[in-house]
C-alpha cells in the first residue's frame, strides 16, 4: 500500500468483475480531479478488473471478504493521512465524475455540511436507465429512512458521494453489503453534520448489474437497525 501519496482527495471504488466500466471510470476521474489517490478494492474478480485498475495508476487491493460494505471498511483502513475528502463512486461508469469538483466546492464553502451526494431523481432522470422496480424501491427506502432515521434524502442509495475525511476517521461500518450507503447517511447526521444532495445525470451501466431485489430487504433491515441503535443511545443519555 502506498504511503507517499499526499493528495487531498482519495477515491474509493469497490469493484467486482467490472472490466468494462473500471477503465472509463478511472480515466474520467483523473480528467476532472488533480492527482487523486484512487483506491480500488477488488472483490476477487475473475475478469482482470484489478489488473486494469493497476495499469491505469490506481492502487488495487484484493478484498478480504465479500460485499460492498466490507470493501468500504477495508478501504478506509488504507486512506492516507493527508486526505481531506473521500469520494465514493461505482466502477460501472454510471456516475459522471464531472460532478465531483462541484461537490467538493459545496463542502469547502459550507462547514456544517459533512457529505454531499448525487441525486439521480431529478428532472433529467431517464426511465430507460433504471427499471421501475429499482426506482420504486429506492423511493420507498428513502421514505423509510426519513421515517425511522430522520434522514431526508431523495436518493439515499446514491453511489456517488464526497465525505469529509475527519468524519470517516471514526467510522467502522457494520454493513456488509449495499446497505452501507444508508448506514453512512445516518452516521454523518449523528455526527452533527448535514447531508446535501445535488442533481446529477445517471448513465447506463457498463457491465452486469449487481444490485438485486433481495438487497432491498438487507437495506431495509439496516434502516431498522440504525433506528434501534439510536433509540438505545437515547435511552442511556
Amino acid at each position: 500500500m502506498r504511503t507517499d501519496c499526499n493528495s487531498d482527495v482519495t477515491v474509493i471504488i469497490a469493484a467486482l468483475n467490472e472490466k468494462r466500466g473500471i477503465g472509463p471510470t478511472l480515466r474520467e476521474l483523473r480528467e476532472v480531479l488533480e492527482e487523486p489517490f484512487c483506491l480500488v478494492v477488488d472483490g476477487n474478480s475473475h475478469d482482470g478488473t484489478g489488473e486494469i485498475a493497476k495499469e491505469l495508476g490506481a492502487e488495487s487491493v484484493v478484498q478480504e471478504g465479500k460485499g460492498k460494505g466490507q470493501a468500504v471498511a477495508q478501504a478506509l483502513r488504507h486512506v492516507n493521512t493527508s486526505t481531506r475528502y473521500v469520494v465514493f463512486t461505482d466502477a460501472d461508469y454510471t456516475y459522471p465524475a464531472t460532478y465531483v469538483p462541484k461537490m467538493i466546492e459545496v463542502l469547502e464553502g459550507n462547514p456544517d455540511v459533512g457529505m454531499v451526494t448525487g441525486n439521480r431523481f431529478n428532472e433529467n432522470f431517464d426511465l430507460e436507465v433504471m427499471d421501475n422496480t429499482h426506482s420504486i424501491g429506492n423511493r420507498f427506502l428513502a421514505f423509510m429512512q426519513y421515517l425511522l432515521n430522520g434522514v431526508k434524502l431523495r436518493d439515499p442509495l446514491s453511489g456517488l458521494r464526497v465525505v469529509r475525511w475527519e468524519i470517516l476517521k471514526g467510522w467502522n461500518p457494520k454493513s456488509k453489503s449495499f446497505d452501507v450507503e444508508v448506514e453512512l447517511n445516518h452516521f454523518v447526521e449523528k455526527k452533527g453534520f448535514q447531508v446535501k444532495e445535488i442533481p446529477i445525470h445517471y448513465r447506463q451501466r457498463l457491465g452486469e448489474k449487481k444490485l438485486k431485489v433481495r438487497h432491498g430487504v438487507t437495506i431495509l433491515k439496516r434502516i431498522f437497525l440504525e433506528s434501534f441503535s439510536s433509540f438505545r443511545i437515547n435511552e442511556t443519555d
